[in-house]
């Protein structure tokens, strides 16, 4: 889910209008509908923030990308089944955007 998404999300699960997020946060609405718009993008720590305003946590962490072990069990797949997965991850990048 992008931060456009997240931000939006957030604030109409917590039944939040933009304004009303705007001065929990001490932001004009016009930026908070920006963020949502996917206009411009927040920072990450405004991203916690905004959703943290609307009464939500969002934890992150990185993770080392096992490039390697991926590569090796992809290696493993046909042809077909390669093509197939490919196709499902964009279809969900799609449905995400």
């Amino acid at each position: 889910m992008r931060s456009a998404a997240l931000i939006r999300e957030a604030r109409l699960r917590a039944g939040l209008t933009q304004a009303d997020l705007a001065e929990r946060t001490g932001r004009d609405r016009s930026v908070i509908a920006r963020w949502e718009q996917a206009v411009v993008a927040p920072s990450v720590e405004t991203l916690i923030e905004l959703v943290r305003a609307c009464g939500f946590d969002l934890p992150l962490e990185l993770e080392p990308l096992e490039t390697d072990e991926r590569v090796r069990k992809n290696a493993m797949l046909s042809p077909e089944r390669r093509v197939r997965r490919l196709l499902s991850a964009i279809d969900r990048k799609e449905a995400d955007a």
